[in-house]
């Protein structure tokens, strides 16, 4: 059964009420057992917990890693690529100036 994230928990309670669903009221919770009593909604095809923005951290089913990569992938994506390119450039660089000197020293000896 779902966990959901919205900025408006109350309201999103009090909505899911209105159609219908026991929430906040002391429904058992057969499978979002984790979720807190004052957030929980049970319906007849299931059960819902509704978290806001603030309690993300609570969630049990989505980890704040996931909730990042979905929010700004760029930013997990990016900071990698950058450390490789730049490792690589500076071996490479590397590599020629030890080239360089190896090269230097055995013209010098002929």
């Amino acid at each position: 059964m779902p966990e959901q994230i919205t900025k408006y928990p109350d309201i999103t309670l009090r909505v899911l009420k209105g159609a219908g669903a026991v929430c906040a009221e002391g429904a058992p919770q057969k499978i979002l057992t984790q979720c807190p009593a004052t957030r929980f909604c049970a319906l007849p095809t299931g059960e819902l917990c509704i978290y806001g923005i603030d309690e993300i951290k609570s969630m049990t089913q989505i980890s704040a890693s996931e909730i990042a990569a979905a929010v700004a992938p760029e930013s997990q994506s990016d900071a990698s690529p950058l450390f490789a390119t730049w490792w690589v450039a500076g071996a490479v660089l590397g590599a020629g100036l030890i080239t360089g000197f190896v090269f230097g020293n055995y013209r010098k000896k002929r």
